[in-house]
């Protein structure tokens, strides 16, 4: 009997800009030791056979660009969609991609990517995604003892922060039907979240989000330094 289809999606987001990075174009189409950036997050994505569906959100102006390093770089199907002017907008551009698929019950959980974390491992990605099916929502991130509290008014350091905070990361996993239907509240009343799970916590209470423990090579590409840190990641791991 040939295999089924995985009822499981993955958007990875790539709309951001270059301005911190010092780049004049959206930072994901930069390259990191040889490839361009979004493609490594695709093909972690695209070669899990848990994984069926991968969708791409991208600017209206980065369309033919991201059309052709898909062509040259990625041997995989990808689903690509414009997004909006917010990362709201832009996942939900993704959501209502895959949307008769979730109705029609043949995605059942969706994982949301940033594009701009290339480094996001399988074992990461995996255990998002068994969390996310076993409570609805899972979130990776790292613990932080680095911060410290603001006083009142930006008036200097008020002392340690609570403990317990967690650096936030993606991929985040969350049931398909669930984070749709968050989605289009959110639209409707014109909520806009900082992240996934965000929208998730203000229009479905009920559902549980754990923390999943992400991984250190998973940051974010935001400044000039960070993209030759993952050049020389990337050109280390290849030789592994």
């Amino acid at each position: 009997m040939p295999d089924q289809p995985s009822s499981v999606a993955a958007v990875v987001l790539a709309g951001g800009s270059g301005t911190r990075v010092g780049g004049a174009g959206n930072k994901v189409f930069l390259p990191v030791a040889g490839r361009t950036m979004i493609t490594l997050s695709l093909a972690t994505f695209s070669a899990l056979p848990e994984i069926g569906p991968v969708v791409l959100v991208v600017r209206r102006e980065d369309a033919d660009l991201a059309a052709g390093v898909l062509d040259r770089e990625l041997g995989h199907e990808v689903e690509v969609v414009t997004g909006g002017s917010t990362r709201q907008e832009s996942e939900l551009a993704a959501l209502r991609q895959l949307a008769d698929r979730i109705h029609a019950g043949s995605i059942d959980t969706v994982l949301i990517h940033d594009g701009a974390r290339p480094f996001a491992g399988p074992a990461l990605v995996r255990e998002v995604l068994r969390v996310a099916r076993e409570s609805g929502g899972a979130v990776p991130g790292l613990p932080r003892d680095d911060l410290a509290a603001e006083g009142p008014g930006g008036s200097g350091i008020a002392g340690p922060a609570p403990a317990g905070l967690v650096a936030v990361q993606t991929p985040q996993g969350f049931s398909a039907a669930t984070l749709l239907a968050a989605y289009e509240q959110a639209a409707r009343e014109g909520f806009a979240g900082t992240d996934t799970a965000s929208c998730i916590q203000r229009f479905a209470p009920s559902v549980p989000i754990r923390w999943v423990a992400g991984e250190a090579r998973n940051f974010k590409i935001t400044y000039p330094h960070d993209l030759v840190v993952a050049d020389e990641m990337a050109r280390r791991t290849r030789k592994v």
